[in-house]
């Protein structure tokens, strides 16, 4: 048995291996190479005899792989070296060797063993990290695109990213970072497109010059001096297709591998998935500070901004108006043409408040058929009087209801200003209310 072992060739075992063994001369060509290499490299034995090793290593790992080629050959041993080759598709292999140099054969003997996938799994958990990190430190979506670029530009040769999102009212305005610049950039025609084209077809895409064929032909005409490659993928959230993530590599880098596919995409949904919960967080934020029926802030929102702008004009010795408005007669409709009808006059009422408005005013729904407009900005009693003329002539034209009627609605306001009427929030707020009942009082009276 020793005799048959000892006389077996090397070939049968190494061709048993799952790593690869290889042979390299001094001039750096293969001369031996093991069954597995196919496996690894998509090259046949025969193919890789006679070829230069540093043809087959990734452009960007080609340096440090002659420099570890040179250590090896003045008799330092190499362990756990990595580096990159490109297989016969075209795509990345990710090798660990483990190599020394034979003096008596003048030849380097190594061996290789393929690490993509765990360099892909390592990718992967790497970008999760990075993108929830991202997400905790960043309070705005331009901030974690250029986040997100960074993270991506560490695994694949990227020049610019370009975020396309859509929501109910359609879609929104393109955002682009570019490698090296803390903020967005003009977004190109040619990322617009292939952003909607994505976005339309629901598929990732992949520009490459020379394979523009059966491209839309916009697209086939923004792409027609392409000096470098554009891969973008879908984004999708548990509601469905939210946007699109288009990334364009460096000049003349290759890009668009399954594996650059794969991860790309990866990358989408977890920003996917961070657009959705920062959306998720926005809108029960908004719901905890507004009136769900007239979309304006509720009672616990007025009284933060009356606290911070009573605060304000209390240290700068300014000015502020609180108007208290309430609907006359409304439970009368709400009896005679049901809630329904109720809820379309509060929600016609809000909007024609909102136009009477300015920029710096806060109108606010405090419940039922009652709601407050804080002045702020120095208003004196002459403007207060000028935005209640504007209230009730906004307020005259009639309410169409949606079974056909229509309504004549009036309201009752009480007007309180500071300092006049009162130094603190409460005395305020008390002399508003008692003034709006005395005003409806005083209608109910003349009618």
């Amino acid at each position: 048995m020793e005799h048959k072992i000892l006389h077996a060739p090397l070939a049968s075992f190494t061709d048993l291996l799952l790593d690869a063994v290889c042979m390299v001369d001094v001039e750096g060509r293969f001369v031996f190479v093991s069954t597995a290499c196919e496996r690894i490299f998509g090259y046949t034995q025969q193919e890789m005899i006679g070829k230069l090793m540093l043809d087959m290593v990734a452009p960007a790992d080609r340096a440090r792989t002659l420099a570890a080629a040179r250590a090896i050959m003045d008799g330092h041993a190499q362990t756990h070296f990595e580096n990159r080759y490109l297989r016969k598709d075209g795509s990345l292999a990710h090798i660990m060797w483990s190599a020394r140099w034979s003096a008596a054969d003048q030849l380097r003997v190594a061996v290789a063993r393929d690490i993509t996938l765990l360099k892909q799994a390592q990718a992967k958990q790497a970008a999760l990290y990075a993108i929830s990190e991202a997400m905790q430190a960043t309070q705005d979506l331009p901030a974690l695109l250029h986040r997100i670029q960074h993270i991506i530009g560490e695994h694949l040769p990227t020049r610019s990213l370009t975020l396309l999102l859509q929501d109910e009212h359609g879609a929104q305005p393109l955002m682009t970072c570019h490698a090296g610049d803390s903020a967005p950039q003009p977004t190109s025609p040619l990322a617009s497109l292939l952003c909607d084209e994505v976005l339309r077809s629901g598929r990732p895409l992949l520009l490459q010059a020379g394979q523009l064929a059966g491209l839309p032909p916009a697209l086939q005409m923004a792409a027609g001096a392409l000096s470098s490659c554009w891969l973008a993928v879908p984004l999708y959230s548990s509601l469905g297709s939210i946007g699109a993530l288009a990334l364009q590599g460096e000049q003349d880098a290759v890009i668009g591998t399954a594996q650059d596919q794969d991860l790309l995409q990866f990358v989408a949904k977890q920003l996917a998935i961070a657009i959705e919960r920062r959306q998720l967080q926005t809108q029960m934020q908004f719901m905890a500070m507004h009136d769900e029926l007239t979309r304006l802030p509720n009672r616990r929102l007025f009284h933060d901004r009356l606290h911070t702008a009573f605060a304000r004009a209390h240290r700068q010795e300014g000015r502020l108006s609180l108007l208290f408005l309430d609907l006359d007669n409304f439970k009368r409709v709400n009896d005679d043409h049901g809630h329904a009808c109720g809820d379309l006059l509060l929600q016609t009422v809000a909007n024609r408040l909102r136009d009477c408005m300015r920029e710096t005013d806060t109108l606010a729904r405090m419940g039922g058929d009652e709601f407050v407009v804080l002045l702020e900005s120095n208003a004196t009693p002459a403007d207060v009087s000028l935005i209640e003329q504007k209230i009730h002539a906004a307020l005259a034209a009639p309410v169409h209801l949606g079974n056909g009627q229509q309504l004549q609605i009036a309201v009752s306001i009480g007007v309180a200003h500071y300092p006049e009427d009162g130094d603190t929030m409460q005395l305020l707020l008390r002399h508003a209310d008692r003034a709006m009942y005395a005003s409806k009082v005083l209608a109910a009276a003349s009618r």
